[in-house]
């Protein structure tokens, strides 16, 4: 006889929603997690953050491979790559870890339910299940954790083959001759990157000012620069306005100013961004109204108004980051448990993980100025740096932002390699409200990539030793 009764039911088996019932489990809540896909670890296992990651490393190998090895005396007659190896290698770790997080509910005694999960009231959950009929589970709490879909746009709808949202993008049987990203936000980087280190012309049509239009103005300008060598052609201010069709050919048409810009392609991946997942969860019973973006307002222990039901993940406000989302998905499972949960939103890194890498926390200098902030800037290149000489990746910078009266860091940005393991440094320091000096009186081991953000925290101060 399956389980039916529970003090905790997560709908949306997610980074947030499986690590919330972990440590709900901890804590001694019976819980179950109910999830459709079929697979747990929600877009970012199975078609996000580990696929995209997979592919950005194959693709960024061989690119190595082709251009940089010959500098350090590695000669390679010829180099090639095999897609189909690449995609089974992604497909490979997507379900080690998938399987991996399955073995983690077993552990901790978690029912794990495969199929649709919606509210008959706050305490019943109906769940359409995959094999077919349907199981209800009680429960004392609940915790609405289903995550985030593509915005699909009227005038280019998915059909994964021609048009592509980011799963498609991922899954490709050949590199296109020329895709068109309609986007330059972290997504359509990313996927625009790894098809053109393996040949594609890319073009990335952005209607904002700029591609990755939040982050600072000197990580755009240095990104720009990097990623137009790699090939990426970019048209900002540039709106997309229709998609014409002729067999296995498209043409894009875009407003740039007034101008209207024609391009022909194979391959379409629209990347403007997600939508909150929360249709036909059977809110409407329980009293909870969606915003017109599809979020649900909380509260700030992510109560959504209902007593005994929660929200966390993509689908409240918050940047729809992976590591985000799992923060709160502790914090709620503490405060459902009468423990005092904690969420810093303001040290949650964000990274872009083309070569160079990107990295951010805090606010940019353009935030800083638009808030009237007083502050002291360090800024330090990679350029100089033994170990960044000694990879053969001496691009980009470490820039920190700091207050000018109290030297408490306010925003800190890298763009180099490796920075994406780099900003975990900052991240201590930011929830520790550590100032610039903190940081620069830190022993940085040498040679270490590392040493560039004590420069760039020294810098604040107007004190680089290496500059």
């Amino acid at each position: 006889m399956a389980e039916t009764q529970f003090d905790l039911v997560v709908i949306g088996g997610g980074v947030a929603g499986y690590v919330a019932a972990i440590r709900a489990a901890q804590l001694g809540l019976k819980s179950a997690v109910i999830e459709s896909r079929g697979t747990l670890g929600g877009t970012c296992l199975n078609v996000g953050c580990i696929p995209s990651k997979a592919l950005l490393q194959s693709s960024e190998n061989y690119s190595h491979a082709k251009h940089k090895l010959k500098d350090h005396g590695v000669v390679v007659e010829k180099v090639g790559f095999d897609l189909g190896v690449m995609m089974k290698r992604k497909e490979g770790i997507v379900k080690k870890l998938t399987t991996g997080v399955e073995f983690l509910m077993k552990k901790n005694k978690i029912t794990y339910v495969k199929g649709f999960g919606s509210f008959v009231d706050k305490n019943t959950i109906k769940v359409a299940l995959n094999e077919g009929g349907e199981q209800t589970l009680q429960t004392k709490y609940t915790i609405i954790a289903t995550g985030s879909e593509p915005i699909e746009i009227p005038i280019a709808p998915f059909d994964e083959k021609q048009v592509l949202s980011s799963t498609g993008a991922l899954a490709l049987e050949a590199v296109p001759e020329h895709l068109v990203v309609i986007g330059g936000g972290v997504i359509g980087l990313e996927m625009g990157s790894v098809w053109a280190r393996l040949g594609a012309k890319v073009t990335v049509i952005e209607a904002a000012e700029t591609i990755l239009p939040m982050m600072d103005k000197d990580v755009i300008r240095t990104m720009k620069k990097t990623l137009g060598a790699e090939g990426m052609e970019f048209h900002e201010k540039t709106r997309f306005t229709e998609l014409k069709k002729s067999g296995k050919k498209l043409t894009v048409v875009a407003d740039k100013g007034g101008e209207v810009v024609s391009i022909d392609c194979d391959k379409v991946l629209v990347a403007v961004g997600r939508r909150a997942f929360t249709k036909n969860l059977g809110l409407d019973k329980v009293g909870i109204t969606p915003e017109k973006n599809g979020k649900i307002k909380t509260d700030g222990h992510y109560g959504t108004g209902v007593p005994g039901i929660y929200a966390i993940g993509d689908v409240i406000d918050g940047p729809m980051l992976a590591h985000k989302a799992e923060e709160e998905g502790v914090a709620c499972a503490e405060m459902i448990a009468g423990k005092p949960g904690h969420m810093n939103y303001e040290a949650i890194p964000n990274v872009v993980y083309t070569w160079p890498e990107v990295a951010a926390i805090g606010i940019s200098e353009q935030d800083a100025q638009a808030k009237g902030l007083e502050v002291n800037i360090g800024k330090f290149p990679f350029a100089p740096n033994g170990r960044a000489m000694a990879y053969g990746e001496t691009e980009g910078f470490v820039k920190l932002i700091a207050d000018k009266k109290t030297d408490r860091l306010l925003g800190a940005h890298i763009v180099g390699p490796f920075a994406s393991e780099l900003i975990g440094e900052l991240a201590i320091a930011f929830e520790y409200s550590a100032s610039a000096e903190d940081v620069a009186r830190s022993v940085h081991a040498h040679p270490t990539l590392a040493e560039v953000i004590k420069e760039a925290a020294l810098a604040v101060d107007k004190r680089s030793l290496h500059s």
